[in-house]
């Protein structure tokens, strides 16, 4: 198989990794020659895949001054008494930022966090010579727009293309995704960015945005997608923001909120930017380029590529959470977002979670097949699979040797000697919790008095939008706790904003934390536990972590310390026994941790993502070439010189279109068109013939056909059992397939369908002997539309139903038809029971087999030299077109693995001519009794 090494990768996601700024960088740009050289990007875990805020409050939308040091900042912004707001801009990398603390008590700065990296001497710590890329502090967002167009008027033509702009590592871009897919950089050789580049554009001139394209894809790898400013605002801010991000989070908002996140006007933004995202990647590919898909932004581009380059390789991976089917089906485009992952051919999550909530969201919604290992479609399956993502150790581990890491966490120990420090570090709107870490917070100072002035927790706060940092509700919570323990010298409650911290500040505080703490709602992985963990290499503190996080659905994690955020009692309990924890119980929950964070590493993700996508693709190419019509004139010879035949026909809707009846003794042989049983009668009198027919139908209606097909081998139930064609004695009996399993599921899974039954009219339940079926419509489609879009709603439901409540106790397997479901336990299928009667010796191998073969030890199926199957099973289809001598043969109308495809009305007929011509051949004569 290709490896992905041999491909080249474009990687699609909202934000490219850089950006291009209008104006002269600080310094100067340098020359053209000088800027093949990497700029540093931010390290996993760092502001990833957050939302960040648009638009900046008045008072903060200036251009910033020159950065001064930390010590020099922190002087400065004592003396000053204006009360801070929240910043505008989320850094990614917190390395390049200026230090900003913020919430001091009754909303006025604190004295404390003046000191908080202060030398204890009281001198200030050596000003660094910071490089160009520390000055990204000044990218404009698309919502400054009177500040971006003051930039923009300036007048250009006056200065070189080279200095009408520079390119700046992006404060908005996806950090995690961008240091995996660079930790595998000698693998990936190969790659294109394909992103926004998160400023106003509005006003670039096409001369200057056909520069930047250039520079971008020669320098950077990257394609920038341009978007009218307005356009992307409403697609961001009002759909992005208000209606998916809190969704796949499980906020489903009451009002003044309801209307726009179910009536969302946005969604057509939402559509409209996607497609632009689909023609860039259109616009760029080459064949053999692997498409990559990242997250909730981009939910649509899947489809609307795959609808312009059908046989392109495309993987989509979702960074967030997904939610439960009762979250996602309140949104009103939930279909629309569904099919459009759904064109991809792979869809990776988080975790066993997502990817499991995610299949029973489609098989609720769209009614679709959901099995394990994906979705089964008409014409091809889509690969669901568990990509957890992870952080490059190696590149942490040499940022954390650092000198300036090593000063800080010496400045830390110093400053806070004797004190106990938890750290967190999230973003302040709802979903993270952090108004309810506070809370627990207080719930330890409350109960243990003996903790006060000997503990303190430093909180680094990620920034949001105004709104949802309303709604977080920190601010009230941390003017209370520092009002309430605070005195002159010891403030409980330490609060700092991202770019307020440089990511070596960061990195000190983690090594010197004796506690890390995350009480988020939701979250697709935590990778900054990823990084607490690797910073505890020397102390092995432990970690207090929400069992809501992606993380803590993996066992590594589970050496945690785990709560419940809205627990506030046991999440104060949990921070009075990390504080407490002995050296040897610490050190063997971290090992655990390390164990876990060195294996799950971004190169990992990146790598098998990739490969699968790209054997995935592989797939359904080789399933998706043009299936020739039944070519008769080429199957007749080898068919008349054969001397052992094996022929496998399904019964309905083969040979059979069967209208399933709500009173009826279904299956009668005169239910059976005569022309279709005379002729199967017929090949089975040719002792060259071995016939099965395959069916869904019960025991004892196949019993009835069976009186008129004596010499014909059965499989009832699809598979549940199997009745051999009959011996010398001329009897035969069933054999079950499902001895083994456990069929108590069956009575309550009648009950809720007589539940469902009683309303959805004309409706009705078969109950079969190890299966059941539900019929949730027999009316006219075209006639009854409306009806049958409710029977369909309600099948989901059932479905949905069925498998939460039964599904994964008994181990069951749900198979959706055109207006009908199926219900059977797991790994029985009528492909199974067909490899039970090839397995020569089987207990429903045919006694009349033994004439075939040649030897006892070799399978019937080898002993066979013509192999013939006929139907619309494609599990079945595509085992059989593994052995060198069979024909298959598709009778469906979807996408199929078999080497011949025939109409259903036509292969009466087919069968017809092959019972006819066993009479030319040497050896062809009728059986006797």
């Amino acid at each position: 198989m290709s490896s992905f090494r041999n491909h080249r990768v474009i990687i699609a996601s909202l934000f490219l990794p850089n950006t291009a700024i209008i104006g002269e960088s600080h310094p100067p740009t340098p020359e053209r020659t000088a800027l093949h050289a990497p700029l540093p990007t931010a390290f996993p875990g760092v502001g990833k895949d957050q939302p960040f805020k648009l638009s900046l409050p008045p008072s903060r939308a200036r251009t910033p001054a020159p950065i001064l040091s930390i010590v020099e900042d922190l002087k400065d912004k004592s003396r000053a008494g204006t009360p801070a707001t929240t910043p505008g801009v989320e850094h990614v990398n917190p390395l390049f930022a200026s230090f900003s603390p913020a919430f001091g008590d009754a909303g006025t700065r604190s004295p404390a966090p003046t000191a908080l990296f202060a030398d204890p001497s009281g001198s200030p710590a050596p000003i660094r010579q910071r490089s160009i890329d520390e000055h990204h502090a000044h990218v404009p967002l698309r919502s400054q727009r009177k500040n971006t167009r003051s930039i923009a008027r300036r007048p250009l033509s006056d200065s070189p293309i080279g200095r009408q702009y520079h390119i700046e590592p992006n404060p908005h871009g996806n950090g995690g995704l961008t240091n995996a897919v660079n930790s595998v950089e000698g693998r990936l050789k190969r790659k294109m960015w394909v992103g926004t580049l998160g400023t106003n554009t509005d006003f670039f001139k096409d001369h200057l945005r056909r520069n930047i394209d250039r520079r971008m894809g020669e320098e950077y790898d990257s394609s920038p997608v341009w978007i009218p400013d307005e356009e992307f605002t409403q697609y961001y801010d009002n759909f992005c923001h208000q209606v998916l991000w809190p969704c796949l989070h499980y906020v489903v908002p009451d009002a003044p909120k309801t209307k726009t996140f179910y009536e969302s006007s946005s969604y057509k933004q939402y559509v409209s930017v996607n497609q632009r995202f689909a023609d860039t990647i259109i616009a760029n590919y080459q064949e053999g380029d692997i498409i990559w898909v990242n997250d909730y932004h981009l939910m649509l581009v899947p489809q609307l590529v795959r609808a312009k380059l059908p046989t392109a390789i495309i993987g989509f991976f979702l960074h967030v959470a997904f939610p439960s089917s009762e979250i996602f089906r309140c949104l009103s485009v939930r279909e629309s977002l569904l099919r459009g992952m759904l064109s991809a051919d792979l869809i990776g999550f988080q975790t066993a979670n997502y990817a499991r909530h995610f299949r029973q969201t489609v098989s609720r919604i769209l009614a679709l097949e959901t099995l394990p290992k994906g979705i089964q479609l008409d014409d091809h399956f889509v690969d669901v699979g568990v990509f957890p993502v992870g952080i490059d150790v190696k590149a942490l581990a040499e940022k954390k040797r650092d000198p300036e890491v090593a000063q800080w966490v010496q400045t830390l120990k110093e400053r806070y000697a004797g004190v106990k420090l938890v750290v967190g570090r999230d973003k302040l709107d709802e979903v993270q919790g952090v108004r309810h870490k506070l809370l627990a917070f207080e719930a330890f100072l409350e109960k243990h008095p003996e903790f006060h002035h000997k503990v303190i927790l430093i909180q680094v706060a990620l920034q949001t939008s105004e709104e949802n940092e309303a709604h977080g509700g920190v601010a009230d919570v941390v003017a209370r706790i520092n009002s309430r323990f605070s005195t002159l010298t010891y403030q409980p409650v330490v609060f700092l904003h991202t770019e307020d911290l440089s990511f070596s500040q960061y990195l000190a505080l983690l090594t010197v934390a004796d506690a890390f703490l995350v009480t988020c709602m939701r979250e697709g992985m935590a990778l900054r536990t990823h990084e607490f963990v690797v910073c505890q290499d020397t102390r092995h503190r432990p970690l207090i972590l929400s069992e809501f996080t992606g993380s803590y659905s993996y066992s590594g994690f589970r050496s945690c310390i785990a709560v419940n955020p809205w627990d506030t009692r046991n999440t104060a309990k949990a921070i009075h026994q990390a504080l407490t924890m002995d050296d040897d119980e610490a050190f063997s929950r971290w090992d655990d941790l390390h164990n876990h964070v060195v294996t799950q590493t971004a190169q990992t993700f990146v790598t098998s993502f990739l490969t699968r996508c790209l054997r995935m693709n592989i797939e359904h190419q080789q399933g998706d070439v043009l299936v020739a019509k039944l070519d008769l004139a080429r199957l007749l010879p080898r068919y008349r010189h054969s001397q052992r035949r094996l022929l496998l026909v399904d019964l309905e809707d083969t040979l059979w279109p069967r209208i399933p009846r709500r009173e009826r003794d279904a299956g009668k042989s005169e239910d059976v068109p005569r022309e279709a049983v005379d002729v199967v009668r017929r090949l089975s009198e040719d002792t060259k013939n071995e016939v099965w027919l395959l069916s869904g139908l019960t025991t004892r209606t196949l019993d009835e056909l069976a009186k008129d097909l004596p010499r014909v081998g059965f499989v009832a139930e699809n598979g549940c059992f199997v009745k051999p064609i009959p011996g010398k004695s001329g009897e035969s009996s069933w054999i079950t397939m499902v001895a083994n399993f456990n069929l108590t599921w069956k009575s309550a899974c009648i009950e809720i369908l007589n539940y469902f039954t009683e309303r959805t009219p004309g409706s009705f339940v078969e109950e079969r002997e190890a299966s059941i079926v539900w019929r949730y419509f027999s009316g006219d489609d075209a006639i009854d539309a409306g009806d049958r879009a409710w029977a369909r709603r309600q099948a989901a439901e059932a479905q949905n139903h069925i498998f939460d409540s039964l599904g994964e106790r008994y181990g069951l397997r749900i198979i959706p038809g055109e207006n009908s479901f199926l219900v059977l336990p797991n790994y029985i299928s009528r492909s199974t029971a067909v490899g039970a009667i090839l397995h020569a010796g089987g207990p429903t191998h045919s006694p009349r087999a033994a004439w075939a073969l040649s030897d006892e030890s070799e399978s019937i199926a080898h002993a066979k030299d013509f192999v013939l199957a006929l139907g619309r099973d494609e599990k079945l289809l595509r085992r059989l077109g593994e052995l060198d001598d069979a024909e298959t043969c598709s009778t469906g109308a979807g996408g199929t693995d078999a080497r011949w495809r025939l109409a259903r009305e036509e292969v009466v007929g087919v069968l017809a001519q092959l019972a006819a011509a066993h009479g030319g051949s040497a050896n062809g004569s009728a059986r006797s009794p």
